[in-house]
């Protein structure tokens, strides 16, 4: 995954420049049709039982992981092809802090229910 243009800004301050960087109390997942960039952009899912999904992380090394499986409700409607993910630190609006791209992009139908893994979402720094 990438970080957005927000969190390295973010990450710089607060280490070089000796600024107050608060870690947000919760992450939020969202769901992608369409790619996200250091910038935000991308076509996040809207619609139809989507919600963004508040998921727990744990750290080993340089690799952050979920902890917990990230369930998202029953698709009350076709959501289309989810392609990339992202990690906000808002439930609605808010900041991009990461995104990266599906291992393998999945379509969500009417009736489906989007499911990440626990330890499948991670974010390393090289």
């Amino acid at each position: 995954m990438s970080f957005s243009n927000y969190l390295e800004t973010e990450i710089l301050d607060h280490v070089f420049a000796g600024a107050a960087y608060t870690a947000p109390s919760a992450l939020h997942v969202a769901l992608y049709t369409a790619t996200p960039n250091d910038a935000g952009g991308g076509t996040e899912l809207s619609g139809s039982g989507y919600t963004r999904k508040t998921a727990s992380f744990s750290t080993s090394g340089a690799t952050t992981s979920n902890s917990g499986a990230v369930e998202y409700p029953t698709a009350t409607g076709s959501w289309g092809t989810i392609t990339h993910i992202g990690v906000f630190d808002a439930a609605t609006s808010g900041n991009l802090l990461a995104y990266g791209a599906l291992s393998a992009s999945k379509a969500v139908a009417t009736g489906d229910v989007f499911r990440i893994p626990a330890g499948d979402l991670d974010i390393t720094l090289n």
